[in-house]
């Protein structure tokens, strides 16, 4: 798996990252300590191994920048429930 160029768009409040010249994105929200994560956007030509991997880079992110991860998205609460894991990225008492 590569590491992916991920861009962390505070204006737009989105990680993003250009493939095959569409961007696939993640929309966020930003409050105290915590991140939620409200949307996925990806284009058609992304597959599961790209999608995996844009995830798992932004949950690094995200651990590196000691924040906790509420995902209200249901496709990145699916996901994230196959990567058990990051769920120490969750706020305490929190369940997916």
């Amino acid at each position: 798996m590569s590491t992916l160029n991920i861009n962390d768009n505070n204006f737009l409040r989105q990680f993003e990252v250009n493939i095959d010249g569409q961007l696939a994105k993640v929309e966020y929200a930003l409050q105290e300590r915590k991140i939620f994560l409200t949307k996925i956007i990806l284009p058609e030509n992304a597959n599961y191994e790209f999608k995996e991997a844009f995830l798992i880079e932004i949950f690094e992110i995200i651990k590196d920048r000691k924040l906790r991860m509420m995902p209200t998205s249901s496709e990145i609460k699916t996901f994230l429930k196959s990567k058990r894991e990051y769920m120490e990225l969750l706020p305490i008492g929190v369940r997916l």
